[in-house]
């Protein structure tokens, strides 16, 4: 099969990734092969490729917001039949056993494996997978819109619930990429007023078009406190700002996997019972619940396609912001 291996971490400007022949992998018991339509294309990707994240092999095929036709299936899978269209996301497996996992807490699994890491993810034609951790596709959404909404829109749901926002108060999005496009149409669902904060202007109008109260940079002020508000780009520095923007009792969660360091700052940003959290990954319940609530408002999905022999432009423009929405790969 044909897919774009990454076998030494690079910038994404040197083209790391090369187009390769290399074996079809068959499912094992209780997984399901995909024949792969779509790959969306995430900054954890970048953070992957670009070695931000400690790698546990390479070679290496990245991807992780999967779309493609159930094609062959493992000994005992019962949840899907061949010809169905599914979705695979971040968290590829987890114990099941651990405290964690008891909990319902699946997302900090400390023997998770993750699709794009532990396993060959979705720049390439095909991919197995365990049967728990793949989900069926709503049928409303074209291949290209869904593969957005397996990361940006699972994570970015499970940060707008961590953020504690309720409907009707006021909420801060800071950067607008793939996530926050869709999350601002959670958050307008409920009513709540978002106040965007981004440097490039084309994001800005994408805001303004999408239901923003108010657009502006990290440094400016909000015409209100916010509620709660999320971060999600990888910058640290953006972390004291936000605080600052924050009410009393209000809680800034962090959506980023990778983020440069966060600087000395004063007690005063988060005194007055403020909260801050981050994010990690999402659970199988996060991926239901927010798979169909999208279907429901029904989400708009803005994606901008590249072939996949183009992933690393796909990247590259994905790291100078330069993707309005979400890019995805299609896969030939």
């Amino acid at each position: 099969m044909q897919a774009m291996v990454l076998h030494q971490t690079r910038p994404v400007e040197e083209n790391p990734l090369q187009a390769e022949e290399v074996p079809t992998p068959e499912p094992g018991p209780g997984q399901i092969r995909l024949r792969l339509r779509v790959c969306g294309v995430c900054h954890t990707d970048l953070h992957t490729v670009e070695g931000d994240l400690e790698l546990p092999r390479t070679p290496l095929v990245p991807g992780h917001q999967l779309v493609g036709v159930v094609d062959r299936l493992g000994e005992g899978v019962t949840r899907f039949a061949v010809g169905d269209r599914v979705g695979v996301a971040w968290l590829n497996w987890s114990c099941g056993e651990c405290e964690f996992c008891r909990q319902g807490l699946e997302n900090l699994c400390q023997r998770a494996r993750f699709t794009g890491l532990q396993a060959d993810g979705g720049y390439a034609q095909y991919a197995v997978v365990d049967q728990g951790f793949a989900y069926p596709i709503p049928d409303r959404f074209a291949d290209a819109e869904a593969a957005p909404l397996l990361c940006a829109g699972i994570v970015g749901y499970r940060a707008l619930r961590l953020s504690q926002i309720r409907p009707g108060e006021r909420l801060g999005l800071y950067g607008f990429g793939a996530s926050a496009h869709l999350v601002i149409q959670v958050a307008r669902h409920w009513d709540c007023q978002v106040y965007v904060f981004t440097r490039s202007e084309e994001h800005r109008e994408l805001a303004r078009q999408l239901g923003a109260a108010w657009v502006g940079r990290a440094e400016e002020q909000p015409p209100a406190p916010c509620h709660s508000s999320i971060i999600f780009a990888p910058a640290g520095h953006i972390v004291p700002l936000a605080l600052q923007h924050l009410r009393p009792g209000g809680t800034v969660a962090i959506n980023a996997i990778h983020m440069s360091p966060i600087p000395q700052m004063d007690y005063q940003l988060i005194y007055g019972e403020r909260t801050l959290r981050s994010v990690t990954n999402f659970t199988r319940q996060d991926a239901t619940d927010f798979l169909q609530l999208a279907a429901s408002i029904p989400i708009q999905v803005q994606a901008e396609t590249f072939p996949l022999h183009e992933a690393n432009r796909a990247l590259q423009r994905l790291k100078a912001s330069q993707i309005q929405g979400a890019a995805v790969l299609a896969i030939p």
